[in-house]
């Protein structure tokens, strides 16, 4: 193991949070995004990228909610949050955490069942998407899934925040042009563990994936 590696797990084991996270990623590494949860400048870095005024937001593969907490504290309201999360434990530890945010537990290919299901799209499509998902380990095909549904619940001009420990975008500019999608790179948390970079998503003006129209009670 690399001191890089010790000093981040001996920081990780510290907190009894990030020990649980830090043993979902023992269980399953290809399954998370990263060996520790991400940090304060990392959400400082995603939340900032937010569009002016959004109120409805959901967060994909939510961990530990470092990023759940620190859309909270931007200002985003409990109701209007929808968190969701694959992995049982961290389901559980999120619904702990945050009692008065939605949390799912479901596959982010699914996200537009899962909002109908849940009735968050009563209310309109979301203004914002903050991901937490390792894109970059992912197939084009399930990213393909993952995009398509994302964009679906998007307001037309919503976007989706992504970050990536990787030098370039982790979605390639042949899917970008394959869904009809822009990339924009963001600032770098230079002192997370590992730096990663944000990315924002967006509809081109000729788009292929339409917001889904809210379904009434």
């Amino acid at each position: 193991m690399s001191h890089f590696r010790r000093k981040a797990t001996a920081a990780t084991c510290e907190s009894p949070v990030a020990w649980t996270f830090f043993r979902q990623w023992l269980k399953n590494p290809l399954s998370m995004a990263a060996f520790s949860p991400s940090g304060k400048q990392l959400a400082r870095a995603m939340v900032s990228q937010l569009p002016a005024g959004a109120r409805r937001v959901i967060e994909l593969g939510g961990g530990t909610g470092v990023f759940t907490r620190a859309l909270l504290e931007h200002g985003i309201a409990p109701a209007d949050l929808m968190v969701v999360e694959l992995n049982e434990a961290l389901h559980r530890l999120l619904q702990h955490r945050f009692p008065g945010v939605q949390v799912v537990r479901g596959d982010a290919r699914e996200l537009a069942d899962l909002a109908t299901q849940t009735h968050f799209l009563d209310h309109g499509p979301a203004d914002a998407i903050v991901s937490g998902l390792g894109l970059l380990s992912m197939s084009r095909g399930m990213q393909r899934d993952i995009l398509r549904s994302a964009f679906s619940v998007l307001a037309p001009h919503g976007r989706l925040i992504q970050f990536t420990y990787g030098p370039a975008s982790p979605v390639s500019r042949e899917l970008l042009t394959e869904l009809g999608l822009s990339a924009r790179r963001g600032s770098v948390a230079w002192i997370n563990v590992p730096p990663a970079t944000v990315y924002t998503y967006t509809r081109n003006r000729s788009t292929a994936i339409p917001a889904r129209t809210p379904v009434p009670r």
